[in-house]
């Protein structure tokens, strides 16, 4: 079973310096640039919008991963396309048609992620599956960085893996991921893994490490998955 991608949360770094940071964190071994986007209502924070997205576009090499953390979603839909979005990830809570809101992405070209609070179940996934690339469980509470993992959000993991099947949908986790708690959502079915705090803690010098540390802790989880699920 291969190695989860490692996203890197960049509401987590230095806000006076996000094109170099991106640069940073690329070079020290993220796979994936993944922008918080709050308003202020649908979470209660407020952080970016398309222009800062745009801005950003030009000092990342690779995936860059929007997470819309907004309601309503879908008159933003195009202008985050235009930014330079690869992925934009909708909650599923943030409207009343959410199959409406995957088909908006889709038809911008871009690839449709599905986020899921904790608070919320999975029984309207099944009618979703063939609209999404990504499924984004969230295990914290979305709005601010650095919460605590909630760990009954792993049983919705696993849960979410058996729906997906030999689909290829990806299962990302988003919130209090560590070396600690990486193994876990790995070992559940988790694909990739975003991290801000436990990535950008200690400033450039120890963005490598870092992330070999969530690397390796993950990796081991991979290992356990994959003698679980005997594939």
């Amino acid at each position: 079973m291969p190695s989860p991608r490692i996203a890197a949360s960049i509401l987590a770094a230095d806000f006076a310096a996000f094109g170099a940071e991106c640069r940073a964190i690329e070079d020290a071994g993220a796979d994936w640039v993944h922008v918080d986007v709050m308003d202020g209502h649908f979470v209660p924070n407020l952080t970016f919008g398309p222009q800062m997205c745009a801005a950003l576009r030009p000092h990342v090499r690779g995936t860059m991963d929007v997470h819309l953390m907004i309601a309503p979603v879908d008159p933003w839909i195009e202008a985050f396309a235009r930014a330079g979005a690869d992925i934009i990830t909708a909650h599923i809570e943030a409207g009343p048609h959410i199959h409406r809101t995957l088909q908006a992405i889709r038809n911008t070209g871009k690839k449709a992620g599905l986020a899921i609070n904790p608070g919320t179940g999975t029984d309207a996934v099944p009618q979703l599956l063939d609209m999404v690339d990504v499924i984004c469980v969230m295990t914290v509470n979305p709005g601010f960085g650095g919460q605590a993992f909630i760990a009954s959000q792993i049983d919705k993991i696993r849960t979410l893996r058996g729906m997906i099947g030999r689909r290829p949908v990806l299962v990302e986790i988003d919130g209090g991921v560590t070396a600690v708690t990486a193994p876990l959502v790995v070992a559940a079915g988790a694909d990739v893994l975003v991290a801000g705090s436990a990535l950008f803690a200690g400033g450039k010098a120890a963005y490598a490490g870092n992330i070999a540390a969530l690397r390796a802790a993950a990796g081991g989880g991979a290992d356990a998955a994959g003698n679980a699920a005997g594939r």
